[in-house]
């Protein structure tokens, strides 16, 4: 226990000593939940719509209003000449071109109306496809109460919604915590396995190897500090968060600390691992940027697994990440208890003994 103590306080003040690394444990989590969530979206925003007003009645007037005064849509202009709104479609100035075809309100009142053509730039699929649907959304629902208007129940009173767990669909509530899970990655996945690495450039690890200490103790000596640093930088992470979004768990935190703890030492040892196979830093690096890239990419952070295919969703149960960002969201955004989501608990507790008993077992020391 001594020992492990000894090496431990060699961890720290390697990192006390090391001028940039402190504040890069501060600063890092502080200013990518400030930043990245308003800026990183998956809400299409923006869309340039230009209207084609063949009909020239108010029922065109007033869906090119509705399409004006929606949030997500800007109306650039109106025109009854289809080349010069294609021309700026062509040029990239507009994303959606609506089309509103003549005798359109005539035709509505006493038959059925020729359609509204709609032609989006789908150079950007999602842009378009979303974008498309906003202006299809926002026409019906102008033809709603142009209908509603007209009849003694309104589509209003006779539907209801109730949007659960995210009321304000809100895609930052959705992304911080897929966030909190890539600041682990990339600060308790990198900085042990380039501890290592460094040491074995510089040459001090050659005085651990002709000393007694076991490959347990210099791997949990290892492992300790950036556990403690992990949960401090997730500390700082849900303070941002709830400071600056408003954002708070709805369930436990002590289960959100559980599911933490596992997995910084499942991602800890997994680095590890890899740095008792690499000679060099760049050689860390690179293996290590190419597992976090299918990490973060097939684990569900950004995109969701369902919308996978088969075969990619089979092989995430291999991906830790996947289920911890279960757990994060379901904590945050819904309440969901320990007991419910054990299972998840469970392969986190798998992975870290696994990933850690293969990092002390493939450290050689070599005297």
């Amino acid at each position: 226990m001594r020992t492990f103590i000894v090496l431990l306080q060699k961890e720290f003040l390697q990192i006390r000593r090391n001028t940039f690394l402190p504040r890069l444990i501060i600063a890092f989590p502080i200013l990518i939940m400030l930043i990245i969530p308003l800026i990183m979206t998956m809400d299409v925003r923006n869309v340039n719509v230009a209207v084609v007003d063949l009909d020239r009645s108010t029922t065109s007037q007033r869906i090119a209003s509705h399409i004006e005064a929606s949030e997500y849509l800007r109306l650039t202009h109106t025109t009854t000449e289809y080349p010069l709104a294609m021309d700026a479609l062509e040029q990239g100035l507009v994303d959606v071109i609506v089309q509103i075809p003549d005798h359109f309100e005539r035709d509505l009142m006493v038959s059925t109306p020729e359609q509204i053509s709609i032609t989006a730039n789908a150079v950007n699929a999602t842009k378009g496809g979303i974008g498309m649907q906003y202006i299809v959304q926002t026409i019906a629902r102008t033809l709603v109460e142009l209908r509603g208007e007209k009849s003694p129940t309104k589509l209003s009173e006779l539907v209801t919604i109730e949007n659960r767990y995210n009321p304000t669909l809100n895609y930052r509530h959705y992304m911080i915590p897929a966030l909190m899970i890539i600041l682990f990655i990339l600060i308790c996945g990198f900085l042990p396995a380039l501890s290592i690495v460094g040491e074995k450039e510089c040459g001090s690890i050659e005085q651990i190897n002709v000393t007694p200490v076991s490959r347990l103790t210099f791997t949990l000596s290892k492992l300790v500090p950036y556990w403690i640093i992990g949960l401090f930088v997730l500390t700082i992470a849900m303070l941002v968060a709830r400071l600056a979004y408003g954002l708070s768990p709805v369930g436990s935190v002590g289960a959100i600390y559980l599911g933490a703890a596992l997995f910084i030492l499942t991602i800890s040892g997994f680095s590890l691992t890899i740095a008792n196979f690499s000679e060099t830093m760049q050689q860390t690096m690179f293996v290590m940027f190419f597992f976090i890239m299918i990490f973060m990419l097939m684990s569900g952070l950004l995109t969701p697994v369902d919308s996978m295919p088969e075969w990619a969703q089979r092989f995430t149960v291999i991906l830790p990440p996947r289920y911890y960002i279960e757990i994060l969201r379901s904590v945050y955004l819904k309440g969901t208890t320990i007991t419910e989501l054990w299972p998840n608990f469970v392969a986190l507790g798998i992975f870290a003994l696994c990933f850690n008993t293969l990092a002390a077992l493939t450290y050689k020391k070599q005297a």
